[in-house]
Parts: C-alpha cells; sequence; structure tokens
C-alpha cells in the first residue's frame, strides 16, 4: 500500500476525505501520469488542515483573553465551539470596539484626586450700538451725565467658562458638589486686553434636606435675574432694581416637604458687604470708610408643583449690617421679595422687590449713604425692583420682556447724585441648535440725576451664544 495511504489516519478529517482519495487513486491507478498532480492536491490538502487548525487555536487563545477580561471563567469559554473563519473576525472586530469605547468611557476630565470635572458655560458674541457713550465694551448700568451722541462695536468678552465637580460621597450619606464660573471682563477694554474673573463660585455639602454652601454668589435675598445675552458682565438689570454684587458668603439651607408638590425652603447666611459701593466721598471720609462687613442674611420661600412643568414660587427675605465711616455706623436694613409663576406651560411671571436702606453694599445703585458734615451720616433709604414676562412661543423661541428701577430718597441725597434708575426691554432668544442661542435684544436706559435731569441711552443688541 502507498505511504499517503498509511499515513491517512493521522488527519481529523480523514472520513470526510475518504470517498475523493480513493477516486483519486483509481483516476492514479489508470493513469499513471498524472501522480504529480495528485501530490500537489494532497499537499493542498494538509496546509488547508493545517490553517484550521492555527485558526482554531488562534480563536481559543482570543476568547481566553476575553474571558480575563470580563470575568467569565475560562473553563465556560472553552467549552463554546470555535466559529468559522469569518464569525471570528466579526467577534474581534467587535471586542476591539469594546475596548475602546471602555477607554474612552475611562479617559474623561478629572481632577489630580481622580473626580469627574465637567466643562460648562458658553461662548458669547456681541454686537451692540448704544446711543450714549458707557465707558465700556457692552450695555451700561447707568447713564453718564455727559456722553458722546453714538457708541457701538463687537465683543467676546462676556464668554463665560465654567467647572463642575462632584466630590466624594460623605458622612450620613452626603454628597460634595463644587462650581466655579469666569469671564474674560477684567482688565481693559481692548478685544485682546481682557482676563479671567471670577464671577460666581462655590463648595456645597449636599444631604436630603440639607445643603452647606461656602463660596461667592449674589445675595441670598435676591436669587433671581432677567433672561438676557446683553448684559452678562455683571447680572441683568444690575442698577435698576436687582440687588447683583457677587460677594464670598456662606449659607445653610433646611428643605421641608409637605407633599410631593409642595416645599418649603429655609435659608441663612453670612454675606460680605462690598461697601466700595456705599459712597463717593472725597478724602478724609473715603479713607476711614471700612471696605468689607459681615451682613446677617436669611429667606423663606414656597414652592408649588401644578404639574411636571407649571409651578408657583415665592420667597421672601432680609439682610442686616452696619457700615464703619467717619468714624461712626451707618446701618444696613433691606427686606426683599421674589416671585416665580408658570400657571399656563408656555407663560412665566418673575420679579423681585425690595425696600431698605444704604443698599449699595449689595449692589444696589448710586450711594449707600450721604455725609452731610463730620457728625452727620445719613443712610439713603431707598426701594426698587424689577418685572418679567416670558412667552415661549416654541421649543425654540421665547420672547422676554422685562422692566425695573431703584428710586433714592430725594432728601437723603447730594445735589448731583443719582436719585433714580430705570431701564426697560425686550429680546427674542432663538435656538438655531439644542445648544446655540441668537438673541436680538433693545432696551432703553433713563438715569436721572438729583437737580441735573434725566439721561437716556438707547442700546440694540445682537447675540450668538454656543452653550458647552
Amino acid at each position: 500500500m502507498p505511504t499517503h495511504l498509511r499515513n491517512l489516519h493521522r488527519w481529523p478529517g480523514a472520513t470526510l476525505v475518504l470517498p475523493f482519495f480513493f477516486a483519486t487513486a483509481m483516476v492514479a491507478q489508470t493513469a499513471p501520469d498524472d501522480a504529480g498532480t495528485l501530490r500537489q492536491i494532497l499537499e493542498r490538502l494538509d496546509r488547508l488542515e493545517q490553517q484550521n487548525r492555527d485558526l482554531t487555536e488562534e480563536v481559543r487563545a482570543l476568547r481566553k483573553d476575553l474571558a480575563l477580561v470580563r470575568g467569565t471563567p475560562a473553563s465556560e469559554t472553552a467549552k463554546a465551539a470555535p466559529p468559522e473563519p469569518a464569525t471570528a473576525d466579526l467577534a474581534e472586530k467587535m471586542d476591539v470596539q469594546e475596548h475602546r469605547l471602555d477607554e474612552q468611557a475611562q479617559t474623561k476630565v478629572e481632577s489630580s484626586q481622580h473626580f469627574p470635572i465637567r466643562i460648562t458655560g458658553m461662548a458669547l458674541f456681541n454686537a451692540f450700538t448704544n446711543s450714549s457713550a458707557n465707558g465700556g465694551p457692552g450695555e451700561p448700568v447707568v447713564v453718564p451725565v455727559q456722553g458722546d451722541a453714538l457708541s457701538g462695536g463687537a465683543s467676546l468678552r462676556q464668554t463665560v467658562l465654567g467647572l463642575d465637580f462632584r466630590g466624594p460621597e460623605i458622612f450620613d450619606g452626603g454628597t460634595i458638589h463644587g462650581f466655579i464660573n469666569m469671564d474674560f471682563f477684567g482688565a481693559s477694554g481692548d478685544p485682546y486686553g481682557g482676563s479671567f474673573r471670577i464671577r460666581t463660585a462655590g463648595i456645597e455639602f449636599n444631604w436630603a434636606n440639607t445643603t452647606i454652601m461656602f463660596g461667592q454668589d449674589k445675595p441670598l435675598i435676591a436669587p433671581r435675574e432677567p433672561n438676557s445675552l446683553a448684559q452678562v458682565w455683571v447680572a441683568p438689570l444690575t442698577g435698576a432694581g436687582n440687588l447683583w454684587v457677587w460677594q464670598p458668603q456662606a449659607r445653610v439651607e433646611q428643605r421641608f416637604h409637605f407633599n410631593e408638590r409642595t416645599t418649603i425652603r429655609a435659608q441663612a447666611g453670612v454675606f460680605e458687604t462690598r461697601e466700595a459701593y456705599s459712597s463717593s466721598a472725597p478724602p478724609p471720609y473715603a479713607y476711614s470708610l471700612q471696605m468689607a462687613r459681615p451682613a446677617a442674611q436669611g429667606r423663606v420661600s414656597v414652592a408649588y408643583s401644578l404639574d411636571d412643568r407649571r409651578r408657583i414660587e415665592i420667597g421672601t427675605g432680609f439682610d442686616a449690617s452696619n457700615t464703619n465711616v467717619a468714624g461712626t455706623t451707618v446701618p444696613t436694613r433691606v427686606f426683599a421679595l421674589d416671585w416665580l409663576a408658570q400657571p399656563w406651560r408656555k407663560l412665566e411671571f418673575s420679579g423681585a422687590f425690595f425696600n431698605g436702606e444704604n443698599v449699595a453694599n449689595l449692589g444696589g445703585i448710586g450711594n449707600g449713604f450721604t455725609i452731610m458734615d463730620a457728625e452727620y451720616v445719613v443712610p439713603v433709604h431707598a426701594d426698587g425692583g424689577w418685572q418679567q414676562i416670558s412667552f415661549l412661543a416654541t421649543p425654540r423661541l421665547t420672547f422676554n420682556l422685562f422692566g425695573g428701577e431703584q428710586q433714592n430718597r430725594g432728601s437723603d441725597v447730594a445735589w448731583g447724585q443719582l436719585a433714580k434708575n430705570q431701564a426697560y426691554g425686550a429680546n427674542l432668544m432663538y435656538r438655531i441648535a439644542p445648544n446655540v442661542i441668537l438673541s436680538f435684544e433693545s432696551e432703553q436706559l433713563r438715569t436721572n440725576y438729583l437737580a441735573t435731569g434725566i439721561r437716556l441711552n438707547n442700546h440694540y443688541d445682537l447675540g450668538i451664544a454656543y452653550l458647552f
């Protein structure tokens, strides 16, 4: 018997090849000249068998490695039948894609302490005109006594960058949350002269019904503000009823849930006042001014949800501090009220009101006090507020109509000082894309100086914001 027949038992697939072999042998006996062709066929069969064995071993090795990564016992993987070569290639590609997705999920922005950080903010472009010079690249807070006929330009300095980070769990199931928001409105007004400036920041310790915050934000008694992309370097309607100044503070909040729809929030805090806003008194009185003072603040609010989108919220608060200047003490006492009502899904009302004395250290406009002489310092009594009506025409289009004012009592204000500041305007905001907003805004600002008269400024703004 030929040698290649004696070695037939070494082939794992011999039973499938035997019929073909016998037929070939018969041909070989009748046609000895075709012996070379028969050897080539047999050699090709040997190569194919060897390739199949190699592929099977590679598939088993890949499945074993995959089992180690996924935590599957290798014995279970070994029991699986080896797939066809095409199926093995497809499975291998799928495994590679899974590993890439896992790497992308793990490769994220994180701190040196390996906690994730989320980048927030918006790139904001503004093109604007003012009918009166305002001394800055944007919407003015007050109209200057003397101004040019027209000013305008464009700016990216109101762009806001923020970081939002989540920390580990703490005792009693609490969590830590932190944030910081900055813009480019520091330094000069040149397009290339902006520098980072901290707006708001905070570190919060949160539990189910309690939050403790240390950071920098608006006064506790003025949590709301109108919607605007024209005035971002300060809060919208600053100087016209919105107490806005961002200052260091500490807060504690306790929440009480009476039912699924009603929640009461009780808040208390210590706020650092900005006394530099309080007076433009000349030396030596200005040198005697203590630049920062602690203020006690409190607020209680009630929120009621009509459904998943309609709600009513109302809050009331107080602020109390003392300004030290000219060897005497000037009190700050402020009462505030704020609200938000959405009785219809397409209509929203919001606003705030305050009344008190010496409110400039909270972001009010004008002087907080007037120095009559060395022994007589008068706190300026003021009241003010703002309102906004928002109409959500479509999921993409919103119309906002707003207005506000602050009025300082004339008997407390010195000759030529600011007595009243009003602002009112409207804008429309259209979402070109889910994170791109196009805004058109028009606003008129009226500033009344005691015994000098009213100054007007018309402001027109085109804003394009890319949210990220």
